[in-house]
């Protein structure tokens, strides 16, 4: 029996080759690299605004103006008086910098603006969690916290771990956080399933 199978056994060398692969292989097969430095950066930047968000937009003693305006698609809120304004990428202060300007412009002598987000934009929590879906953000959430408001892990899913994308400065980066990592609003979070 044992001359029968030494007919099938593979070269020492060609075995060792092939076991030298295997982890280049496996390596190849993880989708995403940890975080880019960016993902940390964002969490302490000033908060940018993009499609979704609700802001308070309260100008001083002008109760006609001061309302709740959400930014569209296109990244714009549209403002009585100076109509169509650029919101996406921007911060609150530069927002309301922006349309104070705008309405100083035939408007208003010295408009006083202040913004404060009324409902930040949704995240997006995927894969091997209880109930997969969207979800309000709120300030200071964390991966574990996402995940518990989606229905928590699934039997299946990988604890130690998660991938998320984000939009950072126009563009969209993909990297693997750890579970006590902050998120942001806007965020897609992605469960894998675990391989043992």
């Amino acid at each position: 029996m044992s001359s029968a199978l030494s007919r099938f056994a593979l070269p020492k060398h060609v075995l060792m080759l092939g076991l030298a692969l295997v982890p280049a292989g496996l390596a190849g097969c993880t989708h995403y690299q940890p975080a880019p430095q960016a993902f940390q950066e964002a969490t302490i930047q000033p908060y940018r605004l993009d499609s979704g968000d609700r802001l308070r937009i309260t100008v001083f003693e002008q109760t006609g103006l001061t309302n709740s305006y959400s930014v569209d698609q296109a990244g714009y809120i549209s403002f009585p008086l100076i109509g169509q304004v650029p919101a996406r990428g921007r911060t609150l202060p530069e927002l309301e910098k922006a349309i104070a300007q705008k309405l100083q412009q035939g408007y208003l002598r010295d408009p006083d603006v202040t913004i404060e987000i009324d409902r930040y934009r949704s995240i997006f929590v995927m894969g091997e969690v209880g109930q997969p879906g969207q979800y309000s953000y709120v300030a200071g959430m964390t991966v574990q916290n996402a995940i518990a408001i989606a229905g928590g892990f699934s039997p299946r899913a990988n604890q130690r771990d998660v991938d998320v994308t984000r939009k950072i400065n126009g563009e969209i980066m993909t990297g693997r956080v750890t579970i006590s990592d902050p998120i942001l609003a806007g965020d897609t979070l992605y469960v894998r399933e675990r391989l043992f």
